[in-house]
């Protein structure tokens, strides 16, 4: 059965890679920290000591990592990943980072035979838990095909975008739009309360009618409390937000003016201290 390991253990990637093992794939897993590998306790996942070490145990290896720099140093450092796999792995990139930074690292890999794909997802730990994780994958369709059923074991659907980076940019591209909606929810809930609707009883209607949006009901679901939004997505939203827009630099299409001022007035919101 094809071996697979996994490295980033957090919210996210805690529940992929706990469905994968729990699927009945020979795990290994890697991280700094040993308190975050103590969950996996209860399972048959194997603890490499260096990223090597669970690159030479698997055929396929998950990173979900938070930034570029995080990816490259698992992958390429001395004791990286790509320095302990055997020629004919695959590494899948499920964090959101540069297009060309999954292009890079695929290119310095092949040099000693390891294929490199992009496959971020969406959807939380919950989703992962619950195997309807959205998974956006950009690689060889071979290569795709071989980490499908790895993938599906927490996600669903498992979309082929393309060649390599195509994965990353429909990510950074469906972060963008999200960042865009809640400046909308967040309008249209100030709006409601202005004319003397109530917030939530407005959030069922949105979210069985045609303006609904999954930042209306994400809002509506937080009580329209916006500090989670600001400790936890603010900061990504912000990064993928920047990343999209110089995807976008890098190509002859003009610059979407409205999502990108919905965006950036979102995040100036979610930066804000006073209550939306």
């Amino acid at each position: 059965m094809t071996r697979v390991g996994f490295i980033g253990l957090g919210s996210q990637g805690a529940p992929m890679a706990r469905r994968i093992v729990e699927a009945g794939y020979p795990l290994t897993i890697w991280a700094r920290r040993a308190a975050t590998v103590e969950p996996f306790q209860d399972t048959a996942a194997s603890v490499a000591s260096t990223p090597a070490e669970l690159g030479a145990a698997s055929d396929i290896v998950g990173i979900c990592v938070v930034a570029d720099a995080d990816v490259e140093d698992v992958l390429l450092g001395s004791d990286g990943v790509i320095a302990g796999m055997a020629p004919g792995g695959i590494v899948a990139i499920h964090s959101t980072i540069h297009p060309d930074s999954c292009r890079r690292l695929a290119d310095q890999a092949s040099e000693v035979g390891v294929a490199v794909i992009d496959a971020p997802v969406s959807g939380g730990g919950g989703a992962a838990a619950e195997r309807k994780l959205l998974v956006m994958a950009g690689g060889e369709q071979e290569r795709v095909a071989r980490c499908r059923p790895v993938f599906e074991t927490f996600g669903d659907p498992v979309i082929h975008l393309g060649p390599i980076g195509s994965g990353q940019v429909a990510k950074l591209l469906n972060n963008l739009v999200f960042t865009a909606q809640i400046a909308v929810a967040l309008d249209t809930y100030s709006l409601a309360s202005g004319v003397g609707l109530d917030r939530a009883a407005l959030a069922q209607v949105l979210a069985n009618g045609s303006g609904g949006s999954r930042a209306a009901s994400i809002l509506a679901f937080a009580n329209f409390d916006l500090s989670g939004l600001r400790a936890v997505a603010a900061p990504l939203l912000r990064k993928d937000v920047s990343l999209m827009l110089d995807v976008a630099r890098d190509q002859p299409v003009s610059e979407p003016t409205a999502l990108v001022e919905l965006a950036r007035r979102a995040l100036a919101m979610m930066t804000d201290e006073e209550e939306q």
